[in-house]
């Protein structure tokens, strides 16, 4: 059996874990000289790539001086954390990655300490260090300050440190002393990060992650905690509700390099990670058991839900144009096959068959779900994100999350300002080099709709990060209020005449030349009331000429928003309406006299 190590990269969101995968790939010279590669190898989906940043979390493995490392890189963002606890079950150790500059930033926090709670050791590596104004020792001293709060052991306390920059590709010992390579890094990993421990016994396996192939159907991923597991082998699969099912092993694999190898004719023992086909009805969480004598693990948890959203078919006038999949049974069909993988999303019936709640940790983790679908071809309409409350001790909670921005010292007033407005507590100001580090507490439901006024605030200059905190008691209504909107009266094509005439009544989101239909939101009003106007109407033609009222209509170019930016745009009597290749806000009723009959109703659903 050979040597083995896996370890799992950790980091806030852009501190370079993917890029640092890349250089120990080309270290262990996984590649022929003469190879083509591309940059960040693992961020293998449009969508990883186009937003740069990592969504799911991959597996690979290196082999150095005659040893096996397993490196498992992880997503950043909190919105993915349920992707970071599982798979952190499957390592021995952790490389912690800090950017020299910004320090340890809210999900540096919320990751070591899910490692820690674990027992795994860590390594910490500070990275960036060729950037000018980094501050690597003063890092260095903020990490182990961060370890001792979150109650880390003697051992964990003893962590080694590496200095470097994953893009110039080189990792030593002193930040000043640029080496040739990440050799060091290697190595400093096959001395500290211990083997995983055989434990004889009968097989113990959690399943961690889930792979899908067309060919073999769904593969189960995990590591094997005790004793071994062997093709053609009959085993016990446990379910978290206590039930037992049979089942055999088709087929074995192991990472290798940045795919899998079969297994043929030898088992494989404690602390290997592998893939195993052939079982069926498993979900992750289980435990594939010994045959005759099953023993379970432990059922990893992950954390809550703390946003939902409502998924409904389109009922636009424009159903069914741009996309492939529109019926309820394809809706339903696909949000359901998403949970089977996606831990931390749930999804809730709802009491009309064409509406279904989906619930996740934020904007971004349900918006990478609608642009993923979006991408599929299917075509259906979001309601307004609402953020889950609990009753805890009959007192009503809401969750609050702890918001980090970095922003120059000259806008530091207006974040505060802004923030405040939102029911945001401050907590602390800290002035790191010209750029001013504030945090807040602040409710879940002020983080909707934030980041596009910061970022107009700042000039585009703050840097934006949240974490989960925990539910405390109802903070308030907000002391903010969107702009009311402008309403198609007609459905057409949008004319450049009238949006001219118009382009006093407010900002407009359609150009001349798109089509709109009636009850569609075609623009925002600063105004407290709705405005529904005629973007159709062309001009009056006679045959008279009119001296110098011919020029060129002068238009405002249209404000074009993002996926996530529509979603916590719409208010609560709007639905964003998703196709492969549009996005379009509208109102649910689309009949102004309908809308004026709901509006003096209680609310009830469309």
């Amino acid at each position: 059996m050979t040597e083995l190590r896996n370890i799992a990269i950790i980091a806030h969101v852009d501190h370079g874990k993917t890029t640092l995968v890349d250089r120990i790939l080309h270290q262990c010279q996984l590649f022929r000289e003469n190879q083509e590669t591309a940059e960040l190898l693992l961020d293998n989906n449009d969508l990883e790539r186009e937003r740069g940043i990592t969504i799911l979390s991959k597996n690979v493995s290196v082999r150095y001086k005659g040893i096996k490392i397993n490196v498992i890189d992880t997503p950043g963002h909190s919105d993915f954390g349920g992707e970071v606890e599982r798979v952190l079950n499957m390592a021995d150790g952790v490389l912690l990655l800090v950017d020299a500059f910004e320090g340890a930033m809210p999900q540096t926090r919320f990751v070591l300490g899910k490692a820690l709670a674990l027992g795994l050791k860590p390594i910490v590596v500070i990275n960036k260090v060729d950037k000018p104004n980094c501050t690597p020792e003063e890092v260095h001293e903020q990490v182990f300050d961060l370890m001792f709060t979150l109650d880390a052991t003697e051992d964990q306390l003893d962590f080694p440190v590496v200095y470097g920059s994953s893009k110039q590709g080189w990792m030593g010992p002193d930040w000043k002393t640029p080496t040739e390579d990440v050799s060091y890094l290697l190595d400093v990993i096959l001395e500290k990060i211990p083997a995983p421990k055989k434990l004889d016994g009968t097989l113990q396996m959690r399943i961690t992650s889930l792979d899908y192939s067309s060919f073999q159907g769904r593969i189960a991923v995990g590591r094997v905690t005790r004793g071994s597991i062997e093709p053609g082998q009959t085993v016990s699969l446990m379910k978290g509700d206590g039930t037992i099912k049979k089942g055999k092993v088709a087929e074995l694999m192991v990472f290798e390099g940045l795919g899998k190898e079969k297994v043929k004719d030898r088992k494989l023992f404690s602390g290997e990670l592998c893939a195993v086909m052939g079982l069926e009805a498993f979900d992750i969480g289980d435990t594939i058991a010994d045959n005759e004598s099953p023993e379970a693990l432990p059922y990893v948890k992950v954390d809550e839900p703390t946003m939902s959203m409502l998924f409904t078919i389109n009922t636009s006038p424009f159903f069914g144009k741009e996309g492939e999949y529109v019926t309820s049974r394809h809706l339903r069909d696909r949000l359901f096959k998403e949970i089977e993988k996606n831990l931390a999303m749930k999804v809730e019936e709802t009491g009309s068959p064409d509406k279904l709640l989906v619930y996740g940790r934020g904007i971004l983790h349900l918006g990478i779900l609608v642009e993923t679908m979006r991408r599929e071809g299917y075509e259906f309409q979001l309601g307004q994100p609402q953020v889950i409350m609990k009753e805890i001790d009959g007192e009503r909670c809401e969750p609050i999350e702890i918001l980090t921005v970095q922003v120059p010292e000259a806008f530091s007033s207006k974040v505060i300002d802004l923030v405040s407005r939102r029911k945001g507590e401050l907590l602390s100001v800290e002035l790191k080099g010209d750029r001013v580090h504030i945090e807040f507490n602040i409710p879940a439901r002020g983080i909707i709709g934030l980041r596009n006024p910061l970022l107009t605030a700042t000039e585009g200059e703050a840097i934006i990060a949240h974490r989960f905190k925990g539910y405390e008691p109802w903070k308030g209504e907000l002391g903010v209020r969107r702009a009311a909107s402008i309403i198609s009266g007609g459905t057409g094509t949008a004319i450049a005449f009238s949006i001219n005439k118009l382009q006093d009544r407010g900002k407009f989101f359609v150009d001349p030349g798109d089509e709109v239909y009636m009850g569609q939101v075609i623009g925002e009003n600063p105004k407290t009331d709705d405005l529904v106007v005629n973007v159709l109407k062309g001009k009056q033609l006679t045959n008279m000429r009119a001296s110098g009222t011919d020029n060129k209509e002068n238009i405002a170019p249209a404000v074009k928003f993002s996926l996530e930016e529509c979603m916590e745009y719409i208010s609560d009597d709007e639905y964003l309406e998703v196709t492969p290749k549009s996005l379009r806000m509208r109102k649910i009723f689309l009949d102004e006299n309908d809308r004026k009959k709901a509006s003096k109703k209680p609310v009830m659903e469309a």
